[in-house]
């Protein structure tokens, strides 16, 4: 599946993740396998644009929960995870990876609205 991009930068990229849940990733334009490897700058930098996108999500969707998750064990690099949780969701409380708990009966606002505010957002604050 091709992800699209949201916005980007010369050290970091934020896409869409298709999935029935507001779902963003966010990775550093260069590969690194451990968040310690990461530029104390771009460390820094990644957790501001973390909060920026949790932000925006709480705002416009008014979810039950965000999740924010790094793994790395099937992608052995860097990358964040933002989800928008909600308790109608199919798999709320399981994680999006898990056994889906029911159908959803989601209705959320539409997705460009939203993307255009992070993308305005990010390029305002420079990441």
């Amino acid at each position: 599946m091709k992800e699209k991009i949201v916005w980007q930068d010369d050290a970091l990229r934020l896409e869409l993740h298709e999935s029935e849940i507001p779902w963003l990733i966010l990775h550093p334009q260069k590969d690194y396998r451990e968040f310690s490897e990461l530029p104390r700058k771009l460390r820094l930098r990644i957790i501001d644009l973390l909060c920026a996108v949790e932000e925006e999500m709480l705002s416009y969707y008014r979810p039950h929960k965000i999740n924010i998750a790094s793994f790395g064990n099937y992608l052995p690099r860097q990358h964040w995870h933002i989800m928008a949780r909600f308790q109608e969701d199919s798999y709320f409380p399981e994680p999006m990876w898990g056994s889906k708990q029911r159908e959803s009966t989601l209705e959320l606002p539409p997705m460009e609205p939203f993307l255009q505010r992070i993308k305005e957002r990010l390029e305002k604050s420079d990441g």
